[in-house]
Formats: C-alpha cells, sequence, structure tokens
C-alpha cells in the first residue's frame, strides 16, 4: 500500500508530503492544493500503466488538469514525485521517485526504485538497496541510461525517455528483488483509481464491463457481468446499505441486462413510500436523485475494486444530504478495512469533520497556501497549533467554516 506522497515542484507544491491511512481526510479551501495533491496520484497511476508523459499530462481523456503547461510549479520547467510503498510485509518497503521536464517537451530526466529492509539489533536500519537508478541525460536526447542493482556499478540498460523506466523494465529477465521490486510497485501504482461519479452518465444505459470507469458511468454493466454469486453477494451488501437511507425505504438495488442482444445493463431499486404498502414501486437510474446515485457508485467501487488497492475520491459528499454521512464513512471503514483498501477523499462539509470525531483527528489532512510565496502546503491537523485548545470551544467542522484553522496554520508545531 502507498504510505505517502512527496511533491516537489508539482503544480503548486514546491515541497510537500502527503500522508496515506486506511482513510485519509483532505481538507482545505478553494485553490488550496486538494485537487493539485489528487492530479499527482493520477500521474503515478499512469507512470506505472506505462503511457507516455505526453498523455498523462496532456491527453485527451482522465488526464492531469492543466496539461504541460501547469505541471510544474513556475517558474520550473520539471516536478519530482516519491511514493513510499509497503512491500507487502513490515520488514520491507520499496521508495520510486521520478522527474520529469515538461518544457520544450515531457521527457524523463531521473528515475529509480529502493528498496529498504527493517531488521532488528542494529544501527544500519533499514538496509537500503538501490534496485535501479539513471545515469544523467544530455540535452533533449532520446534515450537514457538505466542502472540495475548487480552489487558493483549496477548493469547499464538503455531506455526511452517519453515513458518510466518502471515500466520498460516491467516483464524483462532480471535479478529476483529487482523483478519483486518493479512488480510491487506497479501493482500498488496500478491499482490506484480516482473516482469522480457523474449521475448524468450513470443514468444511461451502460455496456457490460470488467472494472468501474472513473465516472462511474458504467456501475450498472460493471454488476450485470459479475459471476452470478459474486452478483448476488454485492446485490445483497448494497441493498443493505441503501436501506439504511433516511426518508424513503429501498429495498433492494440490481442491475440486469436490456436489449434484444443483452449486451448492455441498467441499474433498479425497489422503494416503498407509505407504510403498509404492499407492492414496491421499480424505478431505474434514470429517476435516481444525484446523491443516491453517487452513493451507489461509491459502494460499488468498493465492494468491486482490487483488494489492497487505493480509491481517491473528490468531494465525497457531494449531493448527499448530511444525514447521510455517518452511514458513508461507517461504509468506507467497514468495506475499506475488510478488503484492505485505503481511501483518500476531499470534502468541504463540516458535518463530515465533526463526524469523525477526536479519534479521526490524525487522519486529517489541511491543504494551504503557505505565504508570502504561495506555495501548497499539507499539514496534519494534529499538528496545528493549539488544536486542543481551538477544539475545546468549537467543533472541528465549526474550525472550518469560521476559517480558524486556516488563521493558525502559520504557526505550525
Amino acid at each position: 500500500m502507498i504510505k505517502e506522497v512527496h511533491f516537489k515542484n508539482w503544480k503548486s507544491f514546491s515541497d510537500a508530503k502527503l500522508y496515506i491511512d486506511p482513510l485519509t481526510i483532505l481538507i482545505g479551501t478553494n485553490a488550496s492544493g486538494k485537487s493539485n495533491a489528487l492530479d499527482g496520484m493520477r500521474f503515478l497511476h499512469g507512470v506505472a500503466q506505462g503511457w507516455e508523459f505526453r498523455t498523462i499530462l496532456d491527453g485527451d481523456k482522465d488526464s492531469v488538469r492543466g496539461g504541460l503547461e501547469w505541471a510544474a510549479l513556475k517558474p520550473h520547467q520539471s516536478f519530482t514525485i516519491d511514493v513510499l510503498i509497503g512491500g507487502g510485509d513490515e520488514k520491507t518497503d520499496y521508495r520510486y521517485s521520478i522527474t520529469v521536464q515538461t518544457i520544450p517537451q515531457p521527457i524523463l530526466l531521473a528515475e529509480s526504485l529502493d528498496r529498504f529492509i527493517y531488521r532488528g539489533q542494529t544501527k544500519k536500519n533499514p538496509y537500503t538497496g538501490h534496485l535501479f537508478w539513471t545515469d544523467s541525460a544530455k540535452g533533449n536526447s532520446p534515450a537514457i541510461i538505466g542502472r540495475l542493482y548487480n552489487e558493483h556499478r549496477g548493469t547499464p540498460v538503455e531506455c526511452g525517455r517519453s515513458k518510466s523506466i518502471l515500466s520498460q523494465l516491467a516483464g524483462r529477465k532480471l535479478r529476483q528483488e529487482i523483478t519483486l521490486g518493479i512488480e510491487r510497485a506497479i501493482t500498488v501504482l496500478k491499482n490506484i483509481f480516482v473516482l469522480d461519479p457523474l449521475p448524468k452518465m450513470m443514468r444511461q444505459y451502460a455496456k457490460f464491463s470488467a472494472a468501474l470507469t472513473p465516472d462511474a458511468a458504467n456501475v450498472a454493466g460493471v454488476m450485470a457481468s459479475l459471476s452470478p454469486k459474486e452478483k448476488t453477494k454485492i446485490e445483497k451488501t448494497l441493498s443493505e446499505y441503501m436501506q439504511k437511507f433516511p426518508d424513503r425505504d429501498i429495498r433492494r438495488v440490481w442491475a440486469e441486462p436490456v436489449g434484444r442482444f443483452n449486451a448492455d445493463a441498467m441499474l433498479y431499486c425497489e422503494e416503498t413510500w407509505e407504510e403498509g404498502e404492499k407492492e414496491p414501486f421499480i424505478v431505474d437510474a434514470r429517476s435516481m436523485s444525484d446523491g443516491t446515485l453517487r452513493f451507489l457508485a461509491i459502494v460499488v467501487a468498493l465492494l468491486t475494486r482490487p483488494d489492497n488497492s487505493q480509491i481517491i475520491i473528490e468531494e465525497i459528499d457531494n449531493g448527499l444530504h448530511p444525514s447521510r454521512i455517518k452511514l458513508l464513512l461507517r461504509i468506507l471503514r467497514e468495506i475499506g478495512e475488510r478488503r484492505g483498501i485505503d481511501v483518500l477523499v476531499t470534502t468541504h462539509n463540516p458535518v463530515l469533520l465533526d463526524e469523525i470525531g477526536p479519534k479521526g483527528v490524525p487522519f486529517v489532512i489541511v491543504a494551504h497556501r503557505k505565504m508570502p510565496e504561495g506555495f501548497s502546503s499539507l499539514t496534519l491537523l494534529e499538528d496545528v497549533k493549539d488544536l486542543p485548545k481551538l477544539l475545546s470551544s468549537c467543533t472541528l467542522g465549526d474550525t472550518m467554516t469560521k476559517s480558524e484553522l486556516e488563521r493558525r496554520l502559520e504557526a505550525v508545531v
């Protein structure tokens, strides 16, 4: 799993770290840098996929906002993103680092993958092994030399500069420790999923699909294409959570094939509005509210994404009634813990902050602008000066609505 991400000259960040927990809540005012941090995660996902940098930063679909021109903090013409990845056990971590030039063209400047092994009763802890790294490249040369760990200076391998060396080395016959590190980094970064449900798209008929798209437009197709056993299980879980929605009684939620060739699917639910009503009222996605559809998309993502992956949801409570926030947090925690899925969300909602309570404070990060430079910064909420005193006089949600946090962030412990 991802433990932390370090941004250097990335968009509005000069030098900032984003710490990742099973449930991480990122807050901050408009233009504070929240979305820029999420764009950094999108970039890492694209790098692991083997996409060219131009496609990730300036492509037509699912590319980073702002394109090449705004990828690096001005006046810089390159950026670096480091990510610390868990090795699958408590004794091993990997650090992956990539530096990319943006102007005049997107090319690789530097890249490396290190392995950390934590050993007991030794001063040399952790033990660091450099699995691969790069030599300095000249100008805009189309090739860069990567060095593979061989206990000496490193075995040279020539690689292209339009995409990551990580993806170029995948599948090659290498030393076991290098292969394991590359496979781990690629698997974890590929499993970053940024979810931004668009109810308008979810109301349409959807093709049968193996995986959810970022806009959740194919949520019905994903559910309908599951095996009968898995489909029954997921629809049962989904229905149980939906029944806890206030203001109405939703008995069941499901997806089924439609059309002559059964190649498309539609989302349906049974609901009752009056006490004692015998026959439930069946509606499809075209009649469901935006909030209901966004809620469905979030739960389906939690239930269908790979185990031990990362889900990112921007403005998670958008369109949801405040009375549903407590249920939403409960679902994120329950399913996330059960399936090993880490969830990173952004929010402006004071109700959500009040619901997490004091126990959730260590997992809240505040994005803010650091004056006088105006760079974005990421500060752990628990590091805000005099936070206990502040929370003794108002709730966490109140601190955001009254801008108390922003006033104190200039003095961080």
